[in-house]
């Protein structure tokens, strides 16, 4: 009978091992399933994060955009109202001083939002580099130039030694400009008035280094590692009437990178001062070029302009600051206005504001040109971006300038050869 019953037995112990290892297979089957699911559900997320990063980005680049532009038109005419002080006659002494910083702060602002644009375009990518061979002496002069006032506001005392000017660097004139302007105008702003600011350049071990020191207030040790990070700063005492945004050094750090350098910051302690050293690979040497004879002064000649300008306060102190020169000014307060007026002719330069009501400054142009129109056409726009100009340029325009423009700039444009050379044809 025992003999009967075990084969039953092995059948229903092979059966409830069937049902098991079917059950550890719904079991891990189950368990595919749900890490699949999650799999999928954490690519989704993960390309939605994307997404949302990307778009939050460019939302970010266009509201800078769009801050630089809405800041800088209420520069434009602070800026020409300076500048035509400083033309009026029998100026007085206080109005003198007044007009100088009207003048300086109004370049201040304008450095902190060309600061704060760069940060946003180097950290999307959106900066490219204009790259030709430059020397090191062009560009620390150019960038001394730049600091210059500040440090004579504040009777600060810069040593600069340049020990081999001959060097060369492979480069963006421009933007090392700004770099070492930037570092100046950091060590001019972190130290007391009447102290010392040193700049040496020269050969280094990578080709080219730059030292920027001061003695002023110093880095502390917990400070220092961050320097260079997005909107750090060092304290400030209550006193100190000129802050910053925080993003100077950034934006240095990622020049210099995009130049294939390296930058460092060095300090022994509050109080103690500060140094910001740049090494730099060196270029070729710069072929010599042949001296030509100094060309004769070139006669001032009064054009007539036609000004399209939205804003009332900018178009009217333009205005009266062109007509200071002896230009003869007409202006039109938006662009089918100014439209109707140049196609009338009879003008050597059209300077046009980009965002007009109704019919915008792209669109003025384009209708000009499509016309035939030569008119010597400069665009003026609070936005500085390398796209906007391109579009503008495109477009017709001549020339494209960001405001506040410098008024000793918008004149020698106007008195530029292309703005002569239409007159006479025309004449």
């Amino acid at each position: 009978m025992a003999d009967l019953d075990q084969p039953q037995h092995n059948d229903s112990q092979h059966v409830a091992e069937l049902r098991l290892a079917l059950r550890q297979a719904r079991f891990e089957n189950d368990l595919l399933r749900e890490a699949n699911s999650y799999l999928v559900q954490a690519t989704v997320t993960a390309q939605t994060l994307q997404d949302e990063a990307e778009a939050t980005n460019r939302s970010q680049n266009e509201f800078l955009a769009m801050l630089a532009h809405e800041l800088r038109n209420p520069l434009a005419p602070i800026s020409m109202a300076a500048a035509m002080l400083e033309r009026m006659p029998d100026l007085t002494p206080e109005l003198a001083t007044l007009r100088n910083v009207i003048s300086r702060q109004t370049e201040h602002m304008a450095r902190l939002l060309d600061d704060l644009l760069d940060a946003a375009r180097i950290s999307s990518g959106r900066i490219t580099l204009d790259v030709a061979p430059v020397t090191l002496a062009d560009v620390i002069e150019r960038a001394v130039e730049t600091v210059q006032p500040r440090i004579v506001e504040r009777a600060q005392r810069l040593e600069v030694r340049v020990t081999a000017p001959e060097l060369t660097l492979n480069g963006d004139r421009v933007r090392l400009t700004q770099v070492f302007s930037n570092l100046l105008g950091n060590a001019s702003k972190y130290t007391q008035d009447g102290g010392q600011l040193v700049l040496e350049a020269g050969a280094g071990a990578a080709g080219v280094r730059v030292t920027v020191s001061d003695n002023g207030t110093g880095i502390a040790a917990d400070v220092l590692p961050h320097i260079f990070d997005l909107f750090t700063q060092g304290p400030r005492s209550l006193a100190r009437s000129e802050g910053g945004l925080g993003v100077g050094l950034n934006v240095v750090r990622n020049l210099v990178h995009m130049h294939g350098g390296t930058v460092q910051g060095d300090s022994a302690g509050p109080g103690r001062g500060s140094v910001f050293t740049v090494d730099l690979p060196a270029g070729e040497p710069m072929p010599a070029t042949p001296e030509h004879p100094a060309a004769s002064a070139v006669q001032h000649e009064a054009c007539r302009v036609l000004l399209v300008e939205d804003n009332v306060d900018v178009c009217d102190t333009l205005k009266g600051f062109l007509m200071l020169d002896a230009h003869d000014v007409t202006a039109a307060y938006d662009g089918s206005a100014g439209l109707a007026l140049a196609q009338g002719g009879g003008f050597d330069v059209l300077i046009c504001d980009i965002g007009l009501p109704g019919l915008d400054g792209l669109e003025v142009i384009r209708r000009l040109r499509a016309g035939g129109d030569q008119v010597f056409a400069v665009a003026l726009s609070g936005y500085g971006q390398a796209q906007d100009r391109a579009n503008a340029l495109a477009a017709g325009f001549d020339e494209y300038l960001v405001k506040p423009v410098r008024p000793d700039s918008l004149l020698e444009l106007i008195d530029s050869l292309p703005c002569r050379q239409r007159r006479h044809q025309r004449g």
